[in-house]
């Protein structure tokens, strides 16, 4: 069953998220990949201020390539998820509610996710230019020197995205069986 997330994510709604359900988002989410992160942590520990409100958002792992002509973004696939492990936690203690990537997180990303009651998504890696036609906004709002790696803030329509790891302990990745015991 595919579920229906208007964006941001309210964390009710998060509590509510199993892994394995398959969700379409539409809304407000964020980009952000490794050098970005690397200086959202370093102005946290420094007790400076982001540029962004964080509280109650959702980050996509994503550095788009360029825009064709007439479109608002180039391929935008999910970049792999566990370059940004060492700073996850920080970010849920700031209130990020949502990630999306792909692959695996480490235990301390998970056990993050629990306390937090937060939830880990999965885009379809390789299918950057399908995904991108779910994007109908796309602005730069942070970092602009990172050119590809820059902090964007995207407005979705219908992203599809599946959830991997929630707020319960449930791990996609790790879960063994028949799709409907899932």
């Amino acid at each position: 069953m595919k579920k229906n997330i208007q964006m941001p994510i309210l964390q009710e709604t998060a509590k509510t998220l199993k892994a394995g359900d398959y969700v379409s988002l539409s809304g407000i989410l964020y980009t952000a990949r490794d050098a970005a992160h690397k200086r959202l942590y370093e102005t946290l520990e420094s007790h400076g201020e982001l540029p962004l409100d964080i509280r109650g958002q959702t980050i996509y792992y994503m550095g788009p390539s360029p825009a064709r002509e007439g479109r608002v973004i180039g391929s935008a696939g999910p970049t792999t998820s566990s370059r940004m492990d060492a700073y996850t936690p920080r970010l849920m203690e700031e209130g990020l509610i949502g990630m999306i990537g792909k692959g695996k997180r480490s235990r301390e990303v998970l056990d993050a996710i629990i306390k937090h009651q937060g939830v880990y998504l999965a885009a379809v890696g390789g299918a950057g230019a399908l995904l991108s036609k779910c994007i109908v906004e796309s602005e730069v709002i942070a970092y602009e020197d990172l050119g590809t790696e820059a902090i964007r803030k995207l407005r979705v329509e219908a992203f599809p995205a599946i959830v991997v790891a929630d707020c319960r302990g449930g791990n996609l990745y790790e879960m063994t069986g028949h799709p409907e015991q899932m």
